[in-house]
């Protein structure tokens, strides 16, 4: 190698080494910024509501196959995240999606009974709902279903935080589909068919800010169907957003297990137990085709999924809907009760949590663990502020849903309905302050929503529901020392009143009359 060729190659040899040493700097800032650029990325949160699911209706909960409606898409939901087994609710529909969305104790903002056409309650222009809460943090938020807290202005979700909506009367339930049906069938109101139809129950859409627009008439063929439009409108908002790179929020209150369970033509008579199973195994489909579009869309692995039910089962009334000769309704599995009361059948239902790289695949937890405290968790999920200027009742459960704690925060809850309190949970005790039972004798004998409820002469009824979780044996004579934990709640929640006074309870039974 002449003189001229070796100073070449070593000009050249520089020249790369240079280029290299410039190439790893670029690509180690670019994987940099690719983590920074991860870790600053908020989770998209999707929250699947069933309603009134009992605790023993599902496979992971001993129910699917077994009870005749097999749900292969929420069994693999739950090898693929965590099971909670002492998720509590409030006792009725109203009251837990209150509870849901304020992250409070529903009777906080005057929803301790479920609305009713007619009734006063309502949510106020004052809460803060999980859709202002999500808003805050920059997502883009949206419910398809039901809302059950309002239809004025103010209490619409459009005016809480919701950038979209479409779905059932705010004011009304699934059954309400049925309303024109029963009308005509009694002649109460004695108006043509096609009038009926307009004066009814209407599907309804709306966007933030605006007033709500009719869309159809919800009648018996379109509560059939009604879960086949809410996913493809959740799938659709999930592409829109993922397409514009804004984060989002999903809430998807769909109607599998609430009278009359009206299955789609696709699962008619799918089931071995008539059209409350069908319901199931649509419902199952259902979740299946949210988290196929999650995997599509390519946002899986950044989304926090939740599937859980408002309630426990609706039984007794809802027996009347049988439309296939079986009655509609569903199981509370080892627990005693059913919706409208405080038992633990009635607040105790399914939660399944799914979050990938996140929450361990096939994890169970026993902590518990309230509606409410979602409210919370979410926050810090998604870098947002909780309210200091008002009492929250849920908890940050954080570290349940991480596995780091076996407990959690919480140790108590308390229950009510309308403005009572009826009974208090701590640890593995229920404590009842209010005796519920049916009302009437015979044929007139009804429980559930139209139970009675009259307080306690002097103590209360203790519970282990551990050792005993149908809740036959009243041992508060041998436990009597647990009524000094749960009455510790009573007080700390009566202390809160006196700072923040509740608004006035919902009563659709006794009315004051002022003279002039």
């Amino acid at each position: 190698m002449s003189l001229h060729d070796g100073i070449v190659a070593k000009r050249v040899n520089r020249a790369f080494t240079i280029l290299v040493a410039g190439l790893t700097a670029i690509s180690t800032t670019f994987v940099w910024m690719d983590a920074a650029v991860a870790a600053d990325r908020k989770p998209n949160v999707v929250f699947i509501l069933a309603d009134n699911v009992g605790y023993g209706d599902l496979g992971p909960y001993g129910g699917g196959e077994l009870r005749g409606a097999p749900t292969p898409r929420i069994d693999q939901l739950a090898r693929e995240g965590l099971r909670l087994t002492q998720y509590l609710v409030e006792p009725a529909c109203t009251p837990s999606r209150a509870a849901l969305m304020t992250g409070q104790y529903s009777i906080r903002n005057g929803l301790s009974l479920i609305i009713v056409p007619g009734s006063q309650n309502t949510l106020s222009a004052r809460a803060v709902t999980m859709g202002d809460l999500f808003k805050s943090a920059g997502y883009a938020t949206a419910i398809f279903g039901k809302w059950h807290l309002g239809k004025e202005p103010q209490s619409l979700p459009t005016a809480h935080g919701f950038d979209e909506f479409y779905g059932i009367p705010p004011d009304t339930s699934w059954d309400s589909a049925t309303y024109v049906d029963t009308i005509e069938l009694t002649h109460s109101i004695p108006l043509p068919h096609e009038a009926l139809l307009a004066r009814g129950p209407q599907i309804v859409e709306g966007v933030a800010g605006g007033s709500l627009r009719n869309v159809k008439p919800f009648t018996r063929e379109v509560r059939a169907e009604i879960d086949n439009e809410l996913v493809a409108k959740s799938i659709d908002f999930m592409k829109r957003q993922t397409a514009a790179g804004k984060p989002f929020f999903l809430y998807l209150p769909f109607s599998m297990g609430h009278a009359p369970n009206l299955p789609s033509s696709e699962f008619k008579g799918k089931s071995r137990i008539g059209q409350y199973g069908d319901k199931i195994m649509e419902g199952d489909f259902h979740v299946g085709q949210i988290l196929d579009a999650l995997k599509q869309l390519g946002v899986d692995d950044n989304t926090l999924l939740v599937f859980a039910s408002d309630n426990g089962p609706w039984a007794h009334l809802a027996s009347a809907f049988g439309d296939q000769g079986t009655p509609d309704v569903g199981s509370p599995g080892p627990f005693r009760g059913e919706l409208g009361e405080v038992t633990e059948g009635s607040i105790r239902t399914f939660c399944f949590i799914r979050w990938p790289g996140k929450i361990k695949p096939g994890s169970t937890s026993s902590a518990m663990f309230s509606i409410m405290d979602f409210f919370p968790t979410f926050a810090g999920v998604a870098g947002a502020k909780v309210p200091s200027d008002r009492p929250i009742d849920g908890v940050d459960q954080i570290e349940v849903l991480l596995g780091k704690s076996e407990t959690g925060k919480r140790e108590g809850l308390l229950s009510f309905a309308g403005g009572d309190l009826l009974a208090a949970r701590w640890k593995q005790w229920r404590v009842y302050f209010t005796d519920m039972y049916p009302t009437g004798t015979g044929s007139q004998r009804v429980g559930a929503t139209a139970s009675a409820s009259a307080p306690l002469a002097g103590y209360p009824k203790v519970y282990n529901i551990e050792m005993d979780p149908h809740e036959d044996l009243n041992i508060g004579g041998l436990f009597g020392w647990t009524a000094g934990p749960a009455l510790q709640e009573v007080q700390r929640y009566l202390e809160s009143v006196k700072k923040y006074p509740n608004p006035p309870a919902p009563n659709i039974t006794q009315f004051t009359q002022h003279g002039g």
